[in-house]
């Protein structure tokens, strides 16, 4: 309980912010990659605002999206265990503030600070449990299921703290890419949540997501 509770209140943001050299904070606009595919992978990063898309394209120039990562999150962190070049490309969805950490600062880190070694490996058994959890959706739900589970986790719906309810504008082609279906699919799916009031569209097209949208999830 004790180092559950120590965890609980440990704050990356601040810590990574007292690290001497091997980091800097840079700022992305919108659409702006932070880096691509086959770069140089020589730092892990950490998002301290807005949303960074992780896209992957095949030889024959098929692109599909793998994630959407938000504030707190960490990512390109591969080149810790000796990833050479970057495997996929990380794209702002939104203006971003990042902060590049280096990969022998990051190293040094992570022997050095007990308290932030345990939070990064929690961190990244969560981040496996998800990626587990989205096969299994592939395999086995409908195309309905997996597009109303990635709106609620786009939403964070089922995470501490209040949900974000509300998702910055998203192309159904990048929903469709996330869920393995057609945009067609999609946005037969959207309309037909919106007519049931699970979502509906704010200023600037960013949508809104209700609880209520839990129910295409739990229905068998």
């Amino acid at each position: 309980m004790v180092t559950a509770k120590k965890l609980s209140k440990f704050d990356t943001k601040i810590f990574l912010s007292t690290i001497e050299g091997g980091r800097k904070i840079e700022a992305f606009s919108k659409k702006q990659a932070v880096f691509v595919q086959g770069d140089s992978s020589d730092a892990a990063f950490y998002i301290q605002e807005g949303k960074v898309k992780l896209t992957v394209v095949s030889k024959i120039g098929k692109e599909a999206t793998i994630g959407i990562l938000n504030k707190g999150d960490f990512f390109g962190e591969g080149c810790l265990t000796g990833q050479h070049l970057r495997l996929c490309s990380a794209i702002a969805m939104t203006d971003c503030s990042v902060m590049k950490i280096e990969k022998n600062s990051m190293l040094e880190v992570l022997h050095r600070e007990h308290a932030f070694s345990d939070m990064f490996v929690a961190y990244l058994l969560t981040r496996n449990i998800r990626y587990e959890e989205d096969l299994v959706d592939q395999l086995f739900n409908s195309s309905e299921k997996r597009l109303a589970r990635i709106l609620l986790l786009l939403a964070h719906f089922g995470k501490d703290g209040k949900p974000e309810t509300v998702i910055p504008k998203m192309s159904q082609e990048t929903l469709a890419e996330m869920i393995g279906t057609t945009r067609s699919r999609v946005s037969f799916f959207m309309n037909r949540f919106r007519k049931l009031g699970f979502i509906d569209y704010q200023t600037g097209d960013a949508l809104r997501v209700h609880s209520s949208l839990l129910n295409v999830v739990l229905h068998d």
